[in-house]
């Protein structure tokens, strides 16, 4: 079932980087950036990380949390976090469930070879759990400007 805008966000139970878990729910009062990448420390992911990164202040000053999935592991985010100094959170999603509940593991195709792996999406999730905004065609190296528009 895809999501729609308008629709509430489904809740969620994850570990972050410090091995913490966290609920979507948790974050109700606030407005949500839960942005869906593919793999830590590949190109796009980093660039769509660090623009995410080095526009932190404004997000916040717009009163955004930012939260990150992919089906990397706790030691990988931890990794990428430090490497590339995030000052957000990120969710490892190993089992996939919240890829699952959200319509971001889907079926993908190189060199004419299926597989499966992260749609990168953006879900802008508003203080009532709300989704306001789907984004699914994400510029990683302007993907503030996307949310801020």
């Amino acid at each position: 079932m895809a999501l729609s805008v308008g629709q509430l966000a489904p809740d969620f139970e994850g570990k972050i980087e410090s091995g913490a878990n966290v609920k979507l729910s948790d974050y109700r009062g606030k407005k949500v950036i839960l942005y869906f990448y593919p793999k830590d420390a590949t190109p796009g992911c980093t660039a769509q990380a660090c623009n995410l990164r080095d526009n932190y202040d404004a997000l916040l000053k717009a009163g955004y949390v930012v939260l990150g999935v992919s089906s990397d592991d706790v030691k990988s985010h931890k990794k990428f976090i430090e490497k590339q100094n995030l000052p957000f959170s990120l969710l490892a999603d190993t089992d996939l469930s919240i890829h699952q509940a959200y319509g971001t593991w889907v079926e993908k195709s190189m060199y004419g070879r299926a597989y499966m792996g992260t749609a990168r999406t953006t879900f802008v999730i508003d203080e009532a759990g709300k989704i306001t905004e789907i984004i699914e065609k994400v510029d990683t190296k302007n993907h503030t400007a996307q949310v801020l528009k």
